[in-house]
């Protein structure tokens, strides 16, 4: 009997990319001659190497399921698409065994790696040394490593805390974890509530979705007691190719490309917002200025766990060079 899963729904499909580790799908139509080729290809490995809630392998026919192939951009038969932890990790375009052979040997590996291990690999993106706050939207990829750190200028930081880089690390916070931290690693506003961080890139984006943990202790935590307790981001306004960071005033009378309201609700269990942006106005951008107007509380701080940008990466330019773009809608 054939381990391999037809896709009949975008549900269904959703629910494989979380339910398994490793998924393996291939984009097909009744009509494509080189898709029936290569089928018996696929059929033998999904025999071999499916493993219950670890490897799925899967079939999308690219005509019911026109929505599934338009948003991994499948625009030629057959496509196969390895996705790890609800990540694209690979593709292979056409009837190529041998690429297709290639790539799930590699496969195969880690799925060894995977039950070795009890299905706990080195390479899960829950784990505490990859850690995320949120899901992925369909089809986009953290693109957090395209920050320029090094370039990075945050104002209105509290020295006592962590450092700029703390809000980039692919490690969970300290505050979700047992125990205490010997180190800060976020970072908390100073003398009011706002913070101004600049953010150059390595290449130009397209940014889809910004991804903002923050989580304030209670105020019964006994690391607090001396200290006022920290609250949450409530308006943050977000500017886009701007040459280097602004000052407050400044950004207090500019009109934002986005501004964002949060409330209560928006943050989930881990203490992250997950906060989709207005995507045309977000294509080729080179930086972005993230200006936290103000928190949700009547603390003078603000503090921040991490930020993740999800979205897509371009052509990379030459690491030193911010140059602006042009001029910034009004709107």
């Amino acid at each position: 009997m054939s381990k391999t899963v037809s896709i009949t729904s975008a549900a269904q499909f959703d629910g494989l990319l979380k339910s398994s580790r490793l998924l393996v799908v291939d984009f097909y139509a009744d009509w494509c001659g080189p898709c029936k080729q290569v089928a018996p290809v696929f059929e033998k490995l999904s025999q071999a190497l499916s493993r219950e809630n670890l490897v799925t392998f899967a079939k999308v026919d690219t005509d019911s399921q026109k929505d599934i192939a338009q948003a991994y951009n499948v625009t030629s038969l057959p496509t196969f698409i390895v996705f790890r932890n609800g990540k694209v990790a690979d593709k292979v375009t056409g009837a190529n065994p041998l690429k297709l052979q290639a790539v799930v040997k590699k496969l195969s590996d880690e799925a060894a790696s995977l039950q070795n291990n009890g299905g706990e690999g080195s390479s899960g993106g829950d784990s505490d040394d990859n850690w995320r706050g949120a899901g992925l939207p369909r089809g986009y990829t953290d693109i957090t490593s395209q920050i320029e750190v090094q370039r990075t200028d945050l104002l209105n930081v509290d020295l006592t805390t962590g450092g700029v880089r703390a809000l980039f690390q692919s490690s969970k916070p300290s505050a979700l974890s047992k125990g205490k931290s010997a180190t800060k690693d976020w970072v908390e506003s100073d003398t009011d509530q706002q913070l101004m961080l600049f953010l150059p890139f390595q290449s130009m984006l397209k940014l889809h979705t910004i991804q903002i943990t923050s989580i304030p202790p209670t105020e019964s935590d006994d690391d607090e007691d001396d200290d006022e307790v920290p609250t949450r981001p409530r308006t943050i306004k977000l500017f886009t190719n701007r040459p280097h960071n602004l000052d407050f005033d400044e950004a207090e009378d500019m009109a934002a490309t986005q501004q964002i309201e949060l409330s209560e609700s928006d943050w989930n269990a881990d203490g992250t917002a997950n906060i989709p942006l207005r995507y045309v106005k977000f294509q080729n951008i080179n930086s972005l200025v993230l200006f936290v107007v103000d928190g949700e509380g009547d603390s003078e701080k603000t503090r921040l766990d991490r930020i993740r940008l999800i979205g897509e990466a371009g052509e990379k330019r030459e690491m030193g060079k911010l140059g602006k773009i042009g001029d910034e809608p009004g709107e």
